[in-house]
C-alpha cells in the first residue's frame, strides 16, 4: 500500500520524528492535565456534579479564548513556531504547578478555574502552531498520511495521558494535586524536545517585528480579517470546517451524558464510575488508532468527501443504535465508533484546510478552527445541561446527535456533488 510506503518515509524524516515528539509529549500533559480537572471537578466526593456544572466549567475553561483565539494564529504567524513551543509549554509546566498548589490549598472553585484558566490560554497557541507547522517538514504528497499519524497519534498520547491520571487518581486517594504535577513535568519534558529544532525550521518566512504593543494589537486586527477574507475565498476548507464542527458538537454531547451515566446511573461509588469512564477514553483511543491506519487507505479509494460522508452516516446509524440501551456494554462500543468517525474526519478537514490555505494564513486559519472547536464543545454541553436529566439517560439527546450526524452526510453528499460538476 502506498500509505504504508509513505508512513515509512515519514518516520524517517529526522525534522518530523522531532516536531511529533513535542506533539507527543504536550499532549500527553493535556490528557493528564485534564483528567485530573475533571475528576476534581465531575468525581470528587463532595461535590454534587449537575449536567449544568460541567457545562459550566467547560464555559470558564474554553469560551474566553474562543474571543482571543483567533488573534493567536495572527501571533503565530509573526512568531516563530519552534519558540512558541518551548516558552509555551514552560509556561505552562510553571502554571500546572500553580494549580497544584491551588488543589492542596482547597481553595474557592473560582480561583481554580482561574488558574486552569491559564494552562488552557497558552494549549490554543501549541496545538494551532502544531498543525500549522507541519507543511514545513512533510511534503504535500505525504501530508494525508502525516495528518493520519501525527494529530492521532497526538490524541492517543492524550488518551494514554488520561489514562495515566486515571491509573494514579484509582490508586492513590486525593491525588489531583499529584497527577497535575506530573502533567506539569511532561510539558518540561515537551518544552526541552523543541530544543532538537532550529528556530527558523519551522517558520513562519514572513513576519515583520512590531515591538511597540499598539502596532502590535492593529495589526494583529488587520490579520484576522485578512485571515477570515482569505477562509472565505477557499470554500473547500470552510465546508470541512463546518462539518467537523457539528462532529465535535456531537462528541462533546456524548461525552458530558457519558460522565452522568458513569457518576449517578451505572455505579454509586465514585471509584467505580471513575474507572468505567477511564475504559470508555481507552475504547475511544482505540477508535482515534484505527482511524489514522484507515483514512489514508480509505481517502485513496473514497476521496476526501467520500471518507467524511462514511464516518458522518456510520454514527447516524450507530450512535443511536448502541446509545439508546443505556448499557456500559453498547456505550463502549459506541465510544470505540464516534473516536473513529470523529478522528477520521478531523484529519480529512486537517489535510484540506492545510493543502487550500496559504502558509502565510495557515497559523490564523488554524486558530479559528482552534476556536470552533471550543464554541461547539461548550454548546454541546450547554445543549445537554438543558436536556439531560440527573442520571444521564436522555432519548431526546441521543435522537438529537442521530440527526445532527444525519445532516452532516447529507450536506457533504450536496457539497460533494457541486465540486464535482463545478
Amino acid at each position: 500500500m502506498s500509505a504504508v510506503r509513505d508512513l515509512r518515509v515519514l518516520l524517517r524524516l529526522t525534522n518530523f520524528r522531532r516536531l511529533l515528539a513535542v506533539r507527543l509529549l504536550s499532549q500527553s500533559a493535556d490528557g493528564v492535565y485534564q483528567v485530573a480537572l475533571a475528576t476534581y471537578v465531575v468525581f470528587s466526593p463532595e461535590k454534587q456534579t449537575s449536567p449544568a456544572a460541567i457545562a459550566s466549567a467547560m464555559a470558564v475553561l474554553l469560551l474566553p479564548y474562543s474571543l482571543i483565539g483567533p488573534f493567536a494564529g495572527v501571533l503565530l504567524d509573526r512568531w516563530q513556531r519552534r519558540q512558541v513551543f518551548l516558552y509555551g509549554n514552560l509556561l505552562r509546566a510553571v502554571l500546572a504547578c500553580g494549580t497544584a498548589i491551588l488543589i492542596l490549598a482547597s481553595v474557592p472553585d473560582w480561583l481554580f478555574y482561574a488558574s486552569a484558566l491559564s494552562v488552557t490560554a497558552v494549549n490554543r497557541f501549541v496545538l494551532a502552531g502544531l498543525s500549522a507547522a507541519l507543511p514545513r517538514v512533510v511534503d504535500e504528497d505525504r501530508l494525508v498520511v502525516a495528518n493520519a499519524l501525527s494529530p492521532t497519534a497526538g490524541t492517543l498520547a492524550a488518551t494514554a495521558g488520561g489514562g495515566l491520571a486515571f491509573a494514579v487518581r484509582l490508586v492513590a486517594d486525593d491525588s489531583d494535586a499529584a497527577v497535575v504535577l506530573l502533567g506539569a513535568g511532561l510539558y518540561l519534558c515537551s518544552a526541552l524536545a523543541s530544543l532538537r529544532m532550529s528556530r527558523e525550521l519551522l517558520g513562519p518566512e514572513q513576519g515583520q517585528e512590531q515591538p511597540r504593543l499598539a502596532a502590535v494589537i492593529a495589526s494583529t486586527a488587520r490579520g484576522l480579517v485578512g485571515g477570515l477574507r482569505h477562509l472565505s475565498e477557499r470554500p473547500s476548507a470552510t465546508r470541512v470546517l463546518i462539518a467537523m464542527t457539528l462532529m465535535r458538537f456531537c462528541y462533546g454531547a456524548l461525552l458530558v451524558m457519558v460522565l452522568m451515566l458513569c457518576r449517578y446511573a451505572w455505579y454509586e461509588n465514585e471509584q467505580d464510575g471513575l474507572a468505567l469512564l477511564g475504559v470508555a477514553v481507552a475504547v475511544s483511543g482505540a477508535g482515534f488508532f484505527v482511524a489514522a491506519v484507515m483514512t489514508p487507505w480509505a481517502i485513496e479509494r473514497l476521496g476526501r468527501y467520500g471518507w467524511m460522508i462514511a464516518c458522518a452516516g456510520t454514527a447516524a446509524i450507530l450512535e443511536p443504535a448502541l446509545g439508546l440501551p443505556f448499557e456500559p456494554a453498547p456505550i463502549l462500543v459506541a465510544a470505540f465508533v464516534l473516536g473513529l468517525v470523529t478522528q477520521g474526519t478531523k484529519i480529512t478537514t486537517d489535510t484540506v484546510v492545510q493543502t487550500t490555505v496559504d502558509d502565510a494564513y495557515r497559523g490564523r486559519v488554524f486558530s479559528l478552527y482552534d476556536v470552533l472547536f471550543n464554541v461547539s464543545f461548550v454548546g454541546a454541553a450547554a445543549v445537554a445541561a438543558l436536556i439531560l436529566p440527573p442520571d444521564g439517560r436522555s432519548v431526546e439527546l441521543v435522537v438529537l446527535v442521530a440527526l445532527i450526524y444525519a445532516a452532516i452526510t447529507a450536506g457533504i453528499s450536496r457539497w460533494s456533488r457541486v465540486s464535482r460538476s463545478g
